[in-house]
C-alpha cells in the first residue's frame, strides 16, 4: 500500500492508496451540492447479489448510511434507520446501509454476520459490503454511522448524524435527517445541511 501522506487526517485532501491494484483517492468529505461518487461501484449485498448506488437511487432521492454490525453508536441508532425507511421508502427515497469495515470483513462484519444482523434487527433496506472501502474513500466517510442524503438530481443535500441524541430516540431535540428529508421532498431549502457525524471510526 502506498501512502502520499503518513498522517491519518480524516479530512486529508490527498491520500492515494493502491489496494488490490486499485488506486483510490481519499478525498475531503463530500461538500453539499456534490454529485454521488462511484455510483456504479459494485457492492456486495447480504442477499448474495451485487448492487450499485445507481440501482438503489430513488425517484425522489437517495440515502446512504455508512454503518456496521457492532459499533455501539450504530446499535443505538439503527432502529431509527428502520423507522425512517418505513416512512420514506414509499415516498421515493432509495435507502442503503454500507459497511466499509474492510479489516473486519473476515470477522464481525462478514457478509454472513451482516445478513444475520440485518434479519435480527428487521432491516427493511439494502445492507451491503463496500469492497476495498472504495465508496467510503470517495465520500470521505469516517464514522459509523455517517449519513449522506442526495436529492433527485444526485446532489448532496445533507450529511452528518441521524439526530442529536444517540442514547434515546425519545429525547431527541433535533431530528437532523428527518428534517432534511421532509424539506428535500417539499422542495424547500435544507435549514441544517451539515451536522457532526458521531460514531466509531470506519475500520479501513
Amino acid at each position: 500500500m502506498i501512502y502520499l501522506s503518513k498522517h491519518k487526517n480524516k479530512y486529508a485532501k490527498i491520500l492515494l492508496c493502491n489496494v488490490l491494484g486499485l488506486n483510490l483517492l481519499f478525498a475531503a468529505e463530500l461538500q453539499i451540492g456534490s454529485q454521488i461518487p462511484e455510483i456504479n461501484h459494485k457492492l456486495n449485498d447480504v442477499s448474495g447479489k451485487q448492487i450499485t448506488l445507481a440501482e438503489v437511487k430513488g425517484d425522489k432521492g437517495t440515502l446512504v448510511i455508512f454503518s456496521c454490525n457492532t459499533c455501539p453508536w450504530v446499535l443505538k441508532w439503527e432502529k431509527r434507520y428502520v423507522d425512517i425507511s418505513k416512512q420514506y421508502k414509499d415516498k421515493g427515497v432509495g435507502i442503503i446501509a454500507v459497511n466499509s469495515n474492510v479489516s473486519r470483513f473476515d470477522s464481525d462484519d462478514s457478509l454472513e454476520k451482516m445478513a444475520i444482523h440485518a434479519r435480527e434487527n428487521n432491516y427493511n433496506f439494502i445492507y451491503a459490503q463496500d469492497p476495498n472501502a472504495r465508496l467510503a474513500y470517495a465520500f470521505g466517510a469516517t464514522k459509523t454511522p455517517h449519513i449522506y442524503l442526495f436529492n433527485d438530481q444526485n446532489q448532496l443535500v445533507y450529511r452528518g448524524a441521524v439526530d442529536d441524541n444517540a442514547r434515546s430516540e425519545f429525547d431527541v431535540d433535533e431530528s437532523f435527517l428527518i428534517n432534511a428529508l421532509d424539506q428535500m421532498l417539499a422542495g424547500e431549502q435544507i435549514t441544517k445541511p451539515v451536522s457532526k457525524a458521531l460514531g466509531c471510526s470506519i475500520k479501513f
